[in-house]
């Protein structure tokens, strides 16, 4: 194995890095913008949005962790590799390989809970849209016989 080798991951993790970075940017906002709305007023999807947060901010953390031991191993085996370590640089830079894995494992999983939360997020404005078009069609005195 050359040097060249592990520095080609370089640039995608720098990437990966700076992409779960906005990640958790875009999540610390939403929880700053859910703590507004539940000090204005309660509302029972704020609550299932709480534990999903929660979840997310979890794997982001694990996520970036991953992906910076991965950087770090990566620099540490380009290092070994430079001093001609090249047993320790292969085996530095197969467990960032293994850590970069993870990382995105731990990305796949919030994803998925992200897309869960948007689901929420589109059930409680379904639910207000029903109940508005119920009040207004009780204001006009239309009453559907279904109901």
């Amino acid at each position: 194995m050359t040097l060249t080798t592990p520095a080609l991951l370089f640039p995608a993790i720098s990437l990966l890095l700076l992409a779960y970075t906005n990640r958790f940017l875009t999540l610390a906002q939403l929880i700053r913008k859910l703590a507004d709305e539940e000090r204005n007023q309660h509302q029972e999807a704020n609550a299932t949005q709480i534990l999903l947060l929660r979840k997310r901010i979890s794997l982001t953390k694990r996520m970036q962790l991953a992906g910076v031991m991965s950087f770090l191993l990566c620099t540490l085996s380009m290092f070994a590799l430079f001093l001609s370590l090249e047993l320790l640089g292969v085996v530095l830079f197969g467990t960032s390989l293994v850590l970069l894995s993870i990382s995105l494992i731990y990305s796949l999983w919030e994803i998925q809970i992200s897309t869960n939360a948007l689901n929420v997020q589109l059930q409680d404005i379904e639910e207000l849209r029903a109940s508005d078009s119920r009040q207004a069609k009780e204001k006009r005195g239309d009453h559907d016989p279904a109901e």
